[in-house]
């Protein structure tokens, strides 16, 4: 699966997470960039990013990401 292929699914699985279908994600998308993205949802959008590329994210995976290309890079290397 090529980048903007994750990107693509990524980008949905945060409309929906969000209930914003404005949202536009790139590699540099962090927390500060969407307005309800705090620890609840934070939690809620790993849930689902791990539902939809069937994969599971460490505990240091998920505090150690810093934007979406981390998040991006992860999936790729497990997908």
């Amino acid at each position: 699966m090529d980048k903007q292929e994750i990107i693509k699914r990524l980008n949905e699985v945060f409309r929906d997470v969000f209930d914003d279908d404005s949202i536009v994600i790139s590699e540099r998308t962090t927390a500060d960039d969407i307005e309800d993205w705090d620890s609840i949802e934070h939690i809620n959008l790993i849930s689902a990013v791990e539902r939809e590329f069937k994969i599971r994210f460490t505990m240091g995976e998920v505090s150690g990401m810093k934007d979406v290309g981390e998040m991006i890079d992860i999936i790729s290397q497990r997908a």
